[in-house]
């Protein structure tokens, strides 16, 4: 999946990389997608959290090595 805007996140603890996702997130125009990298078990379920708090669309989650990846689209 293509990401307009990469993210990386990994080796912070919570909350770091959902603050990380929301400035990141403000920054882009609505219908760009954001990939974000993180390691911390945590962010797989804060991520959904904030997807869904907020509107953004979650478009994929996945883990890779003990690495999550996310794909958030801008409402």
């Amino acid at each position: 999946m293509e990401a307009d805007k990469v993210l990386d996140c990994k080796g912070l603890n919570c909350p770091m990389p959902i603050v990380k996702t929301k400035k990141a997130i403000e920054e882009m125009e609505s219908g760009q997608v954001l990939r974000v990298e993180a390691t911390d078990k945590g962010s797989k379920s804060d991520i959904a959290a904030f997807a869904e708090r907020t509107g953004h669309e979650l478009l994929e989650s996945r883990e890779e090595g003990g690495v999550f990846i996310f794909y958030l689209r801008k409402k």
